[in-house]
Protein backbone atom coordinates (compact mmCIF):
# COMPACT_ATOMS: atom_id res chain seq x y z
CA UNK A 1 0.00 0.00 0.00
CA UNK A 2 1.26 3.34 -0.91
CA UNK A 3 0.29 6.19 1.08
CA UNK A 4 1.92 9.50 2.48
CA UNK A 5 3.75 7.92 4.97
CA UNK A 6 5.21 5.41 3.14
CA UNK A 7 6.02 7.81 0.51
CA UNK A 8 7.74 10.14 3.10
CA UNK A 9 9.61 7.61 4.19
CA UNK A 10 10.87 6.49 0.87
CA UNK A 11 11.77 10.14 0.12
CA UNK A 12 13.62 10.44 3.13
CA UNK A 13 15.88 7.57 2.25
CA UNK A 14 16.67 8.41 -0.92
CA UNK A 15 16.78 12.20 -1.07
CA UNK A 16 18.69 12.20 2.29
CA UNK A 17 19.95 8.88 3.84
CA UNK A 18 21.85 7.55 0.06
CA UNK A 19 19.16 5.08 -0.81
CA UNK A 20 19.52 3.74 -4.41
CA UNK A 21 17.12 1.62 -5.14
CA UNK A 22 13.16 1.63 -3.77
CA UNK A 23 11.94 -2.50 -4.55
CA UNK A 24 8.40 -3.11 -4.46
CA UNK A 25 8.55 -6.69 -3.45
CA UNK A 26 5.72 -9.10 -3.94
CA UNK A 27 5.35 -12.93 -3.11
CA UNK A 28 4.47 -15.43 -4.34
CA UNK A 29 1.01 -17.45 -2.49
CA UNK A 30 0.02 -14.11 -1.21
CA UNK A 31 -2.44 -14.53 1.36
CA UNK A 32 -3.76 -10.51 0.71
CA UNK A 33 -3.60 -11.47 -3.18
CA UNK A 34 -5.89 -14.37 -2.59
CA UNK A 35 -8.48 -12.76 -0.47
CA UNK A 36 -9.02 -9.95 -3.07
CA UNK A 37 -8.80 -12.94 -5.71
CA UNK A 38 -12.18 -14.41 -3.95
CA UNK A 39 -13.43 -10.72 -2.84
CA UNK A 40 -13.32 -11.10 0.10
CA UNK A 41 -14.95 -8.32 1.59
CA UNK A 42 -15.23 -7.52 5.83
CA UNK A 43 -14.03 -4.90 8.06
CA UNK A 44 -10.29 -3.40 7.55
CA UNK A 45 -9.06 -6.41 6.07
CA UNK A 46 -11.67 -5.68 2.93
CA UNK A 47 -10.84 -2.18 2.76
CA UNK A 48 -7.38 -2.98 2.39
CA UNK A 49 -8.54 -5.45 0.07
CA UNK A 50 -10.22 -3.91 -2.17
CA UNK A 51 -7.07 -1.84 -3.26
CA UNK A 52 -5.94 -5.14 -4.58
CA UNK A 53 -8.79 -5.14 -6.73
CA UNK A 54 -7.46 -2.85 -9.58
CA UNK A 55 -4.73 -5.82 -10.27
CA UNK A 56 -7.46 -8.49 -10.24
CA UNK A 57 -9.62 -6.82 -12.14
CA UNK A 58 -6.38 -6.85 -14.63
CA UNK A 59 -5.64 -10.09 -14.70
CA UNK A 60 -6.72 -12.63 -16.73
CA UNK A 61 -9.38 -10.86 -18.38
CA UNK A 62 -11.04 -13.50 -21.01
CA UNK A 63 -10.99 -16.28 -18.40
CA UNK A 64 -14.37 -17.42 -17.10
CA UNK A 65 -15.51 -16.19 -13.59
CA UNK A 66 -14.85 -19.30 -12.65
CA UNK A 67 -10.61 -19.60 -13.23
CA UNK A 68 -11.05 -16.34 -11.32
CA UNK A 69 -9.70 -17.08 -7.78
CA UNK A 70 -7.35 -18.35 -5.58
CA UNK A 71 -7.47 -21.37 -6.23
CA UNK A 72 -6.19 -20.59 -9.90
CA UNK A 73 -2.28 -20.43 -9.21
CA UNK A 74 -1.74 -18.70 -12.59
CA UNK A 75 -4.16 -15.48 -11.93
CA UNK A 76 -2.89 -15.46 -8.80
CA UNK A 77 0.56 -15.19 -10.18
CA UNK A 78 -0.86 -12.61 -12.16
CA UNK A 79 -2.53 -10.43 -9.89
CA UNK A 80 0.56 -10.31 -8.06
CA UNK A 81 2.47 -9.18 -10.29
CA UNK A 82 -0.20 -6.80 -11.98
CA UNK A 83 0.04 -5.36 -7.93
CA UNK A 84 3.21 -4.92 -7.74
CA UNK A 85 3.63 -2.89 -10.62
CA UNK A 86 0.54 -0.97 -9.59
CA UNK A 87 2.51 0.15 -6.68
CA UNK A 88 5.77 1.20 -9.12
CA UNK A 89 3.56 3.04 -10.58
CA UNK A 90 1.83 4.76 -7.89
CA UNK A 91 5.25 5.85 -6.09
CA UNK A 92 5.80 7.87 -9.23
CA UNK A 93 2.94 9.33 -9.29
CA UNK A 94 2.72 10.54 -6.09
CA UNK A 95 6.01 11.68 -5.65
CA UNK A 96 7.60 13.89 -7.73
CA UNK A 97 10.63 13.75 -5.77
CA UNK A 98 11.12 9.82 -6.15
CA UNK A 99 10.15 10.54 -9.74
CA UNK A 100 13.02 13.32 -10.03
CA UNK A 101 15.29 11.35 -8.52
CA UNK A 102 14.61 8.09 -10.82
CA UNK A 103 14.57 10.75 -13.76
CA UNK A 104 17.75 11.71 -12.79
CA UNK A 105 19.40 8.21 -12.78
CA UNK A 106 19.87 9.07 -9.22
CA UNK A 107 17.77 6.27 -8.21
CA UNK A 108 16.04 2.99 -9.72
CA UNK A 109 12.40 2.12 -8.74
CA UNK A 110 11.83 -1.48 -9.51
CA UNK A 111 9.13 -4.01 -8.89
CA UNK A 112 10.24 -8.08 -8.07
CA UNK A 113 8.24 -11.45 -7.21
CA UNK A 114 9.77 -13.46 -3.65
CA UNK A 115 9.47 -16.72 -4.70
CA UNK A 116 8.51 -18.16 -1.11
CA UNK A 117 9.07 -21.50 -2.29
CA UNK A 118 12.38 -21.16 -3.87
CA UNK A 119 13.73 -18.18 -1.73
CA UNK A 120 14.76 -16.57 -5.26
CA UNK A 121 13.54 -12.79 -6.08
CA UNK A 122 12.60 -11.84 -9.83
CA UNK A 123 12.95 -8.31 -11.04
CA UNK A 124 10.06 -7.14 -13.23
CA UNK A 125 10.77 -5.62 -16.41
CA UNK A 126 9.56 -1.97 -16.71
Amino acid sequence: MVNEDVLGSLEYSCKVAGSKLVLVLGHTRCGAVMGACDGVRFGNLGVMLARIAPAVDAAMPEAPAEERNSSNADFVGQVVVGNVRLGVESIRQHSDVLRQLEEAGAIKIRGGVYDISTGKVAILED
